[in-house]
């Protein structure tokens, strides 16, 4: 123990956390298992994880990475709500039972990993990218500030998939887009370098599309990069409205010159 939390100061409490525990390869029923962890300041969830899977017991399976709230490996419903476990302080709760499960909405791999493919497949769905009719694009993409503005925010998505798990309509339709595709949807279409509104339509205006969102705002709430897909998804509707009546238009950025050209200006 002294061991393990050195770099941490001294040991304010002890706390109880309360794990969910799931083998779908094994024919039993999930379980809750408690394991008791010692607390500095400074520590957080992830890090009382770890000190179970290395002290208390290594079968323990969690999925983490970057430990910096950048990769969002880690994210799970903590005390009944999703958060990155990495930036979950354990004083911060204020509990001295801490429940921990596997985030809700998906498949599971194992304990606290879901398994992430509805998100990575429906993400992939939606076209992620910049799409033009360009052949070969010999410079960059001209954008002002200003039309970069109008969906800066949703460029911050790190796909951790805590939207998809707060989601009650993803509870109740396993073929709907999710908040997560459906705002990185809005993210390329505002885009002032991108012409794709057409190619995504379809999918859009669906049954599993932007109509199957009630508006609960439940993704909005938990996203720990404070993104707002719910706003998004919003957003779209109002685009898919007016697109009956007008047909929506998308006015490609201009392309500036060639890295040759401008090589050959910066040296004459």
């Amino acid at each position: 123990m002294e061991l393990m939390l050195k770099g941490f100061g001294e040991v304010v409490k002890t706390v109880t956390l309360r794990v969910r525990r799931y083998d779908p390869e094994k024919k039993e029923l999930p379980k809750y298992m408690e394991y008791k962890v010692p607390v500095q300041r400074g520590m957080t969830v992830l890090d009382g994880i770890l000190y179970i899977k290395e002290h208390i017991d290594p079968s323990l399976a969690a999925r983490y990475s970057c430990r910096m709230g950048i990769c969002g490996s880690c994210a799970m419903i903590i005390n009944n709500r999703e958060r990155l476990a990495c930036q979950t302080q354990i004083l911060d709760l204020g509990k001295d039972l801490i429940k921990v499960d596997p985030m809700g909405n998906y498949d599971l791999v194992k304990d606290l990993v879901p398994d992430l493919t509805k998100l990575f497949r429906n993400h992939e769905s939606i076209k992620p990218y910049i799409i033009r009719q360009e052949e070969k694009v010999t410079g960059e993409f001209l954008q002002l500030p200003e039309e970069r503005e109008l969906y800066s925010m949703f460029t911050e998505c790190i796909m951790c998939g805590a939207c998809l798990s707060a989601c009650p309509t993803m509870a109740t339709d396993e073929l709907y887009l999710g908040p997560q595709a459906l705002a990185q949807s809005f993210r390329y279409i505002a885009d002032s370098r991108d012409i794709g509104f057409n190619e995504r339509l379809n999918l859009l205006d669906s049954k599993h599309g932007v109509w199957r969102c009630h508006f609960a705002g439940a993704c909005s709430d938990v996203c720990p990069k404070g993104i707002d897909p719910a706003l998004a998804i919003q957003l779209l509707k109002g685009m898919l409205a007016k697109n009956v009546f007008v047909k929506y238009q998308q006015k490609p950025a201009k392309i500036g010159p060639d890295r040759k050209s401008i090589l050959e200006t910066a040296q004459s």
